[in-house]
């Protein structure tokens, strides 16, 4: 048998129902792992309460319990509450709170039979697309260890992508998950808002923020998306229909019906320049889904540069999501300070005109896309591959900062505000622009957008393309 750590998370469930292993051998493999090559994935290692539920698991697994993931390892972002265990929200501010409560994927993934290992690093209440918390290692992308991981849910994307854990809980309010996915070449998905529950205390009040899958592959993607869409009573934004089948059955298919993709690559940002590996790879992708028979069209996705003022307004007003007691706020990294700075500044009837405006710019860009028949948008899914640590900081001015982040990333906030479900799939590799010619190769990734409620067709597309890529799915980063 290979070794745990190189199967997929099906095939590890697959291999505990059979017995090769058990689930306490696994989570000591893992935990050996994390101690012996943590990308700064982790913020908290629950070693004891891991071994303690996968005793647990091992018994159900005697008895045949069908649970689909029983005994498999899996981490939780450090922005989801765990009760009983540390979370921090990637802030000195929240060292050593410990909830009483769950998060519902927590609930979710823990009911599925997962076993977390741990809670995963995230920057500051997971504001910034990089994870560099204070006090902490930067999440590093395991291809290239001088480069970021992404963020919000770096840590997650680490720890997939340096097999540690075959997949992991991530969440994206801005791209959180879909930007680490492409640091780190895996699959992420940003799932339709209100299909996976951000309870019980909620995400954001207009639901930009969602949970959702990181994995190697599309299947194990699909899979956990199975166990994470629960219809939960007392959402704000419940998506209540599900399709016939289920998420895996969809990508394990891999057969969409014939497709009108609308494409389309110029920034919504101003002053973003595409990194010419990107460009390859979008290029790459619209070549691949021609020839698997799709109807590929430049597309205007009627997005003005207009979604950016819209955005900040709301992003500052949600920099206070987390309370800090005024005695605290010392403690907060300056991009957090100037960030709640910018939302303390904002009064609620400025507030009220953003939330409208972004409903209005909703309405535009699906209208725009239903007037245009496209049934999937593809764009590239970075302006840039990963930044060199401390790459986004160096300077210590926070608008700078952020004006790096923007053109780092142009792509991804407009679908948060529209509630589109989107997936971040690896189909290439390159070497930065700016960085030596004999430098590590990096995976690059596209974006594909579906309409709202189509997470099961993008999975499907998804793994369809996948498979088209020729991409190596048994590559393995030099720390593996």
């Amino acid at each position: 048998m290979s070794a745990p750590h190189d199967l997929t998370a099906r095939d590890q469930a697959a291999a505990l129902r059979r017995g090769d292993l058990s689930s306490a051998e696994l989570v000591e493999h893992t935990l050996r792992r994390i101690a012996a090559s943590d990308p700064g994935a982790f913020a908290t290692v629950t070693a004891d309460r891991a071994l303690e539920q996968a005793r647990a698991a091992d018994e159900r697994l005697a008895q045949g319990d069908p649970a689909p993931f029983l005994g498999v390892p899996t981490a939780i972002k450090d922005l989801a509450l765990t009760a009983g265990v540390p979370t921090g929200f990637g802030s000195r501010v929240y060292e050593g709170y410990v909830p009483t409560v769950d998060d519902d994927a927590a609930r979710l993934l823990r009911e599925a039979g997962a076993v977390s290992v741990g809670k995963t690093a995230t920057p500051e209440f997971g504001l910034p697309p990089y994870t560099e918390p204070a006090g902490r290692p930067p999440a590093v992308t395991p291809w290239d260890v001088s480069r970021l991981a992404g963020g919000s849910s770096g840590g997650a994307a680490a720890a997939v992508a340096g097999g540690l854990v075959a997949f992991a809980h991530g969440t994206d309010g801005g791209g959180s998950i879909r930007i680490p996915a492409a640091c780190c070449g895996l699959v992420g998905l940003k799932t339709t808002r209100g299909l996976v529950s951000r309870g019980p205390t909620g995400g954001d009040p207009l639901g930009m923020s969602v949970s959702g899958p990181l994995a190697r592959t599309v299947d194990d993607a699909a899979a956990m998306l199975d166990v994470l869409a629960a219809v939960v009573p007392g959402e704000p934004y419940p998506l209540l229909a599900r399709p016939a089948e289920t998420y895996l059955a969809a990508a394990l298919r891999a057969q969409p019906r014939r497709l009108r993709i609308g494409r389309y690559s110029t920034p919504p940002v101003p002053d973003a320049v595409l990194d010419p590996a990107c460009v390859a790879a979008y290029d790459r992708a619209t070549e691949l889904l021609a020839g698997l028979g799709h109807d590929v069209v430049e597309y205007d996705p009627g997005l003005d540069e207009d979604f950016l003022p819209v955005f900040e307004v709301l992003w500052a007003v949600l920099a206070h999501g987390h309370p800090v007691p005024a005695d605290a706020e010392p403690l907060l990294e300056p991009l957090t300070r100037w960030w709640r700075d910018r939302g303390s500044a904002i009064s609620g009837p400025q507030y009220l005109g953003a939330t409208q405006s972004a409903i209005a710019l909703t309405r535009r860009v699906v209208g725009a896309q239903a007037a245009a028949g496209v049934d999937v948008v593809l764009t590239p899914m970075l302006a840039q591959l990963p930044r060199p640590v401390g790459w986004f900081t160096a300077g210590g001015d926070p608008a700078q900062d952020f004006e790096r982040q923007k053109r780092f990333t142009p792509f991804t906030a407009t679908y948060n505000l529209t509630g589109q479900p989107a997936l971040s799939l690896p189909v290439t590799s390159g070497r930065p622009a700016d960085g030596p010619a004999d430098g590590p190769a990096l995976p690059v990734s596209v974006q594909l957008v579906g309409r709202a409620g189509d997470d099961a067709l993008l999975l499907e597309l998804g793994a369809q393309l996948d498979a088209a890529s020729g991409r190596d799915r048994t590559a393995r980063p030099p720390s593996w």
